[in-house]
């Protein structure tokens, strides 16, 4: 079929033959996107999807809707489905809104963290320092996730944990740590470095200090993506 593959999310979907189910096809979906295998405003064609899954157009078109409500799929009639994109106001306000409710968290999870809970925190940060020794900024990128939604988790608010990370998923097609300078990563990862030991020594003020200023940081980097890349829309 000519075109076939002319979405780059076409060429990133693994489905399970075993498991063609609405819900295998909306986690199947989701993984690319999160993972940045489709940057913003890439085309979901829905027939061609159903055909990597094997099915008719309908549990695509079901599980569509879901990642549309979800805010990682835009839809317009008589255009088809694309991953979102967002401007540089919404992006803005979307790390706001992470920054919000990773504060909200910290005090609680420095309370209520585990030996296990600082030993994984811990393990991410290695894995942040490897990325950044290795100029890896795709694993950087998710391992910061990893990093942040890690000290969040501890605090036992799920809710809240559940939409810092629906909240943050809106944000992944960016892939902002991807593209962004490797000066800034480094500046950011120092500030990283000073969470940690913050959340390993039980002192809630200094780690909020450090969140602070962390996220005043990544505001800026975040604010001086190029505009050229098409990741973000114009608005």
């Amino acid at each position: 079929m000519p075109g076939r593959r002319h979405s780059a999310l076409l060429a990133k979907l693994v489905p399970t033959r075993c498991d063609v189910s609405q819900g295998a096809i909306v986690d199947e979906l989701r993984r690319v996107i999160l993972d940045g295998g489709a940057p913003p405003g890439s085309p979901i064609p829905v027939g061609e999807v159903a055909e990597v899954f094997g099915v008719s157009a309908i549990p695509v078109r079901e599980s569509l809707k879901t990642l549309t409500a979800e805010g990682l799929v835009d839809h317009q009639p008589n255009v088809g489905y694309t991953v979102a994109r967002l401007t540089a106001t919404e992006l803005a306000e979307l790390y706001l809104v992470r920054e919000t409710l990773e504060s909200a968290a910290l005090a609680a999870a420095v309370a209520n963290a585990t030996d296990t809970d600082r030993a994984a925190i811990a393990a991410a940060h290695r894995m942040l320092e490897k990325a950044v020794a290795e100029d890896d900024p795709l694993s950087y990128h998710r391992q910061s996730r990893h990093f942040h939604i890690g000290m969040a988790r501890p605090s036992g608010m799920l809710r809240l944990v559940h939409m810092l990370e629906s909240t943050w998923n809106i944000t992944e097609p960016v892939q902002a740590m991807v593209h962004v300078d490797h000066a800034d990563r480094v500046a950011l990862h120092a500030d990283h470095g000073q969470m940690l030991e913050a959340f390993l020594d039980r002192d809630a003020d200094a780690l909020l200090t450090v969140s602070v200023d962390h996220h005043r940081r990544l505001n800026t980097v975040v604010a001086t993506l190029p505009p050229d890349t098409g990741l973000i829309a114009r608005g």
